[in-house]
This record gives C-alpha cells, sequence and structure tokens, in this order.
C-alpha cells in the first residue's frame, strides 16, 4: 500500500500530551497498538506538514466530503 492508495482498514486515533512532556499519537486498530511520541517541536512539524497536505487535496478537489 502506497500513500496516494485509498485503504478499507479502520483505525482509531488519538492525540495529546503525556507526563514526560512529550506528544503521544496513538494508532489502535485490529492488531496494532502503536504509541508514537514526539518532541513539541517535532509535533508542530507534523501539524503543519498535515496542514499542508490537506490544503493540497483540497486544491486537488479529491478530498472527501463530510
Amino acid at each position: 500500500m502506497g500513500i496516494d492508495r485509498e485503504s478499507d482498514i479502520s483505525a482509531n486515533l488519538q492525540i495529546g500530551p503525556t507526563t514526560l512532556g512529550m506528544v503521544r499519537i496513538y494508532i489502535e486498530a485490529e492488531g496494532v497498538d502503536l504509541p508514537l511520541d514526539f518532541e513539541p517541536d517535532e509535533a508542530e512539524e507534523i501539524a503543519e506538514e498535515l496542514r499542508a497536505a490537506a490544503n493540497l487535496a483540497r486544491k486537488s478537489g479529491k478530498g472527501r466530503k463530510g
């Protein structure tokens, strides 16, 4: 599977701070339990990448409508 392919896999995503001052992205799916911890600066970089990708998806007209 590539980044540009749709998938039928469903997962839960949670994002929040840890008690150690990190930002955790927690992914849970069938057979997957994946906590990913990032320094706050790294988390801000990820947020910027998400915003940029959302803008590109919106411009391409292929973003899903809720």
